[in-house]
């Protein structure tokens, strides 16, 4: 029996398999270990069941000398440095898959709310600002026959594409156009790639300027992937006309960050894979993760 750290409490009931083969302690605070709480919390333990709210680098390895395997409760790892554990051959999984549908939906939800100014719409009507039928109010952008650019083709990517067809939108992406000419023509720009070095702030100052001004960007991805300042600045300059964002850089702003007075532009707190079935999911396969690592057995799904 393994000593096991679950950094949150967990959607489902998939934890009561790991606590039936080993001693698992759950960080039951509604907020993250701080970095110090977390390397307290490793010292002895083998088996580390972790978020994309906690690094995962030489300082947390270095205060987990027992450390065995890694499960990630997430589809990516940019919170964790990979280099390190392979190094010290230590496991990593993830959770591919079960998150794409719900991901995708989300991307969508929010392109169609982008488009339509539903948020506008909703706050006007909540104020009292709803007089009349009005046949210039709240005019919004056509998403039938529009042209969405998707960046990054992987299965989210891909997932989000197919919901676009279905509303008779034409869909370009990265796997067929290059970059520059996906942002020069498309009505829409969706972002589905993975955070990288590369793809670090992929969407700058001179990313937005090639975009149409009538354009709505979309970012269910990685906040890292689009520099914030000169998103913000774009809006408020009408570079681009629109932006809906799931993630952000940090995460979450700070209060008072100028991300929550810019105009047209939604945000809301990372809940791409938020669905029931979604995050139950998750932990099911971060449980299968932790369980096969443990034993000594490959990963079913280690990180790429």
């Amino acid at each position: 029996m393994a000593k096991v750290f679950v950094t949150r409490a967990l959607p489902g009931d998939a934890l009561e398999r790991l606590r039936a083969e080993h001693d698992v302690t759950v960080w039951e605070e509604a907020l993250p270990p701080a970095p110090e709480s977390l390397r307290k919390a490793v010292a002895d333990v083998e088996g580390l069941l972790c978020l994309l709210t906690e690094r995962i680098d030489a300082q947390l390895l270095d205060a987990a000398p027992h450390l065995r395997a890694i499960a990630n409760f997430a589809v990516g790892t940019d919170n964790i440095d990979l280099a390190l554990t392979r190094a010290r051959r230590i496991p990593v999984g993830v959770t591919p898959d079960v998150l794409t549908e719900a991901t995708a939906d989300l991307a969508f939800a929010l392109l169609l709310a982008a488009a339509r100014r539903l948020p506008e719409a909703a706050a006007a009507a909540k104020a009292g600002e709803w007089r009349t039928w009005e046949p210039a109010g709240w005019l919004g952008a056509d998403v039938q026959g529009a042209t969405l650019g998707i960046v990054g083709f992987g299965r989210i990517g891909r997932a989000t594409a197919g919901r676009a067809e279905g509303f008779g939108m034409t869909v370009r992406s990265t796997a067929d156009t290059d970059l520059e000419t996906l942002l020069a023509e498309s009505d829409f720009v969706s972002l589905h790639c993975p955070l990288t070095d590369k793809t670090h702030h992929l969407i700058d100052a001179a990313a937005l300027n090639r975009m149409k001004p009538t354009a709505i960007l979309v970012n269910t991805a990685r906040g890292g992937v689009v520099d914030q300042s000169a998103l913000i600045e774009a809006l408020h300059t009408g570079t681009i006309a629109a932006a809906a964002i799931d993630v952000t850089d940090p995460e979450p702003p700070p209060p008072g960050d100028p991300i929550f007075d810019t105009p047209n532009l939604l945000v809301v707190p990372h809940i791409g894979s938020a669905t029931r079935t979604a995050r139950a999911r998750m932990t099911e396969l971060s449980v299968e993760n932790l369980l096969a690592g443990l034993a000594g057995r490959p990963m079913p799904h280690p990180a790429p």
